[in-house]
């Protein structure tokens, strides 16, 4: 098991859940917290966990829990904070509106992780998702650098940084749904019963 252990899974759970309604990380599907399934998909893979969000309601999972040190900033303030608290080189970096990751997809982000780039993220149907990616630690200092400057756009940080996409599978493309809207929670759930 030593080769997981230089890698730390952060779960991004700072987000408003505006549309939701509710905090999403904590919504259930088939009985268990989003936060949940997504603490299961990456344990396999890393050594250390992390929770980035000012809710306790989160500190339920056993894992770190720590607040944004630049607040009302978005991803990007989620990812500096995630990134500085990480003690690790390799950083599994997960929102918590995608409870139907799986160990078998971030696999995917790993096969890549000794090539030169600060970046692994992966697309589907010819969108980018920087927030099921691979991040190198020393990326928090580009998330400051340009917090600084009052840029939030998580895009922007992507393009900053040396970034390797890589497409999903049409097979998986499931997988990285985000439920942002009861009604994406619906339709996922019915789908997972069927």
């Amino acid at each position: 098991m030593s080769s997981q252990r230089n890698k730390t899974g952060i779960i991004l759970a700072g987000g408003k859940s505006s549309r939701m309604g509710s905090e999403k990380g904590l919504l259930l599907l088939q009985g268990k917290p989003f936060v949940q399934h997504i603490i299961e998909a990456l344990r396999p893979l890393v050594s250390d966990i992390i929770i980035v969000s000012s809710n306790w309601q989160y500190d339920v999972f056993g894992v770190k829990r720590v607040e944004d040190i630049i607040t009302e900033s978005g991803p990007v303030a989620g990812l500096h904070t995630g990134l500085t608290n990480s003690e690790t080189d390799d950083n599994l970096v997960v929102s918590c509106d995608v409870p139907l990751v799986t160990t078998s997809l971030l696999k995917k982000l790993l096969q890549y992780k000794n090539e030169d780039y600060d970046v692994f993220q992966f697309e589907a149907q010819g969108k980018t998702i920087p927030l099921i990616a691979l991040y190198k630690k020393h990326c928090a200092e580009k998330c400051f650098e340009l917090l600084s400057k009052g840029e939030k756009r998580l895009r922007k940080l992507v393009s900053a940084l040396n970034t390797k996409t890589i497409a999903v599978d049409n097979e998986d493309l499931f997988l990285v749904k985000n439920i942002n809207t009861i009604e994406d929670l619906k339709t996922i759930t019915n789908a997972i019963d069927y």
